[in-house]
């Protein structure tokens, strides 16, 4: 059973898909990760039945940056387990405070800091994607597809999308649309990419620790052609080069 694909027109004021190698202050790619494209589909329909593979990604207006200080909060949300135990009413949850430190608070909470952030600004794209059920569930295939297309059509998500960092929301349109290509950006090559940053190559990897992949990228005709995860040309922990 051949999965059908499936087109999203997104647009927002605000995006940052954060190069890794600038470490701690953001600077954007010029474009949209593949890892960010994929957390919008699964914003509007996840299940643990299959994943999301993102084929192509067209570039509806160019690339425009803009330059912002924002303050970032230095601890880390609660791990799952506790907010499991929050929910539940077990224990008693703890705030994060965005202000104050040890000396103030009487706590270990770090408190904040300004960091500098290239950012993009009045981003759109055509998104592609299939979804990709595991074996035991491929038979579902079809009602999959179906309950993704209802739920976009009507503009249901399970969480507002985002692009990048949760205070850039995305919104979003399903559309039918074959890949056209456009004059919104000039053929590019960026270069080494961010793919994902969860192993997508087996049932609950994706919740799993970590797992960053890259991949090659090139814009040509204002189109991004993604390659398949678990293709040669998208580079993963496990790769080594045939020089060393």
């Amino acid at each position: 059973m051949v999965p059908k694909r499936q087109t999203l027109e997104v647009w927002g004021d605000l995006a940052c898909f954060t190069r890794p190698e600038m470490k701690v202050e953001r600077f954007s790619y010029p474009v949209i990760t593949p890892s960010a494209a994929r957390a919008i589909f699964d914003a509007i329909y996840r299940k643990p039945k299959f994943r999301w593979q993102v084929t192509a990604i067209e570039v509806l207006e160019p690339p425009r940056y803009i330059a912002l200080r924002r303050n970032e909060v230095k601890d880390r949300v609660p791990g799952a387990d506790t907010i499991t135990q929050w929910a539940m009413d077990k224990t008693e949850p703890e705030p994060l405070w965005a202000d104050g430190d040890k000396a103030m608070l009487g706590t270990d909470q770090k408190g904040r800091t300004q960091r500098q952030t290239m950012a993009l600004k009045n981003v759109k794209y055509r998104l592609h994607a299939e979804i990709k059920p595991w074996l035991e569930y491929r038979s579902e295939l079809p009602g999959m597809e179906a309950q993704f297309r209802r739920r976009a059509a009507a503009g249901q998500c399970i969480y507002q999308p985002y692009f990048g960092c949760r205070e850039f929301p995305a919104y979003f349109d399903m559309c039918d649309a074959d890949i056209e290509g456009s004059n919104a950006m000039q053929d590019t090559h960026i270069g080494w990419m961010l793919y994902d940053v969860f192993d997508l190559s087996a049932p609950g990897a994706s919740d799993s620790k970590p797992s960053i992949s890259l991949f090659n990228a090139n814009i040509k005709h204002g189109v991004l052609r993604v390659p398949d995860y678990n293709s040669p040309e998208v580079r993963k922990p496990s790769w080594r080069s045939t020089d060393d």
